[in-house]
C-alpha cells in the first residue's frame, strides 16, 4: 500500500524556520558571552563590558554602510536599471498583484541583463524595498512560474531577510573580532606558569579557533532557514506552490555558465545561485523542491 505524503501547511514552515533561525542566532551571541567572560577571567573581570562594546560597536560600523544602502549597491554591482512600465507591463502587473495579496507596499522593480533565470531583493524594509529579476527568468519562466519566484523575493522583503541577515552579521563579525584581538594579545602576555586561570586560558584559545569556524556554519544554516521560509511566502501569497516548483526545475536544467557580473558578497541575495557552484546559503533545490510538494 502507499505511504501517503505528510502535508506541510505553509504557515507552520515560516513559523518553524522563523523559530529556528532565532534559536541559531541565540547559539551565536551565546558564544560571544562566553568568549568574553572567558577573555574577561584571563585579564580582568571588569574587562567583560568592554569587550562586548567595543567588538559591537566595530562590527556594526562595519556592517553599518552596507545595511543603509544595501539596495543600491546590489543594484550597481550587477548593472542593474529600472524596469520600463511599458515595455515591462507583465512583470508590473505580477508584482502589483502579490503586493495586494500580502499587504505590502509596491517596491521599486528592476532588470538585470543575464540570460540566467534568477531574481533578487534587497532593501532594508518594505518601504525601501526593491526587485530585481533577469530578463532570463522573463523569457524562459511561464506566467505562474514567475510569479511564484517574485512572491519567495516578496517573502525576504515581508520577513525583513536583509534587516535579520545585517544583525546576524554583526554578531558574527563580533565573534571574529573578539577571537583576532584574543589571540594577537597572546603574543604581548608574558610567560606565567603560576596563573590560576591557566584552565580559562585554554578553553578561551580553543574557542577563539573554532568559533568562527563554527559561526559560519551557522551563520549558512540562518540563511537556509530564511530561503525555506520565503519559498512559503511564496505559497502563502500565491497559494499555488506548483509555479515555485516548475521555477526551481527549469532552474536544475539550466547549463551551469557562472555569471561573470555577479560579485560573490551578493550572491546570497538570489534566488538561485548566479555563480555557477553549490553554495552554502541556499538549501539543495532538491531538497527545496520536496518541502514544497508537501505544501
Amino acid at each position: 500500500m502507499e505511504k501517503k505524503m505528510e502535508r506541510i501547511d505553509f504557515r507552520d514552515q515560516i513559523s518553524r524556520n522563523k523559530r529556528k533561525s532565532f534559536f541559531l542566532l541565540s547559539i551565536i551571541f551565546s558564544i560571544i558571552i562566553l568568549l568574553g567572560f572567558l577573555i574577561s577571567q584571563i585579564y580582568s573581570p571588569d574587562s567583560f563590558l568592554f569587550i562586548i562594546i567595543f567588538s559591537g560597536i566595530i562590527s556594526f560600523c562595519y556592517v553599518f554602510f552596507s545595511y543603509v544602502y544595501s539596495d543600491k549597491i546590489a543594484l550597481f554591482s550587477v548593472g542593474a536599471k529600472l524596469a520600463d512600465p511599458e515595455k515591462y507591463r507583465d512583470y508590473y502587473r505580477l508584482v502589483e498583484g502579490l503586493t495586494i495579496s500580502s499587504g505590502l507596499p509596491m517596491p521599486k522593480l528592476y532588470i538585470m541583463e543575464s540570460n540566467q533565470i534568477n531574481a533578487f531583493a534587497s532593501g532594508r524594509s518594505p518601504e525601501k524595498a526593491v526587485i530585481c529579476v533577469t530578463t532570463g527568468a522573463l523569457k524562459k519562466l511561464e506566467r505562474r512560474e514567475l510569479e511564484g519566484v517574485l512572491a519567495h523575493e516578496l517573502g525576504h522583503v515581508q520577513n525583513y531577510d536583509i534587516r535579520y541577515m545585517t544583525l546576524v552579521s554583526v554578531a558574527v563579525g563580533m565573534v571574529s573580532i573578539i577571537s583576532n584581538l584574543f589571540l594577537r594579545s597572546l603574543w604581548f602576555r608574558g610567560n606565567d606558569r603560576d596563573n590560576k586561570n591557566s584552565i580559562f586560558l585554554i578553553l578561551g584559545i580553543i574557542l577563539a579557533i573554532l568559533s568562527p569556524i563554527f559561526i559560519f556554519f551557522v551563520q549558512m544554516a540562518i540563511s537556509r532557514k530564511r530561503e525555506f521560509s520565503a519559498d512559503a511566502s511564496s505559497v502563502k501569497f500565491t497559494r499555488y506552490p506548483e509555479g515555485l516548483i516548475r521555477a526551481l526545475k527549469k532552474i536544475q536544467q539550466e547549463e551551469k555558465i557562472p555569471e561573470k557580473k555577479v560579485n560573490q558578497a551578493v550572491a546570497p541575495l538570489f534566488f538561485a545561485d548566479p555563480l555557477g557552484k553549490m553554495s552554502s546559503t541556499h538549501p539543495p533545490i532538491e531538497e527545496r523542491i520536496k518541502v514544497l510538494e508537501k505544501m
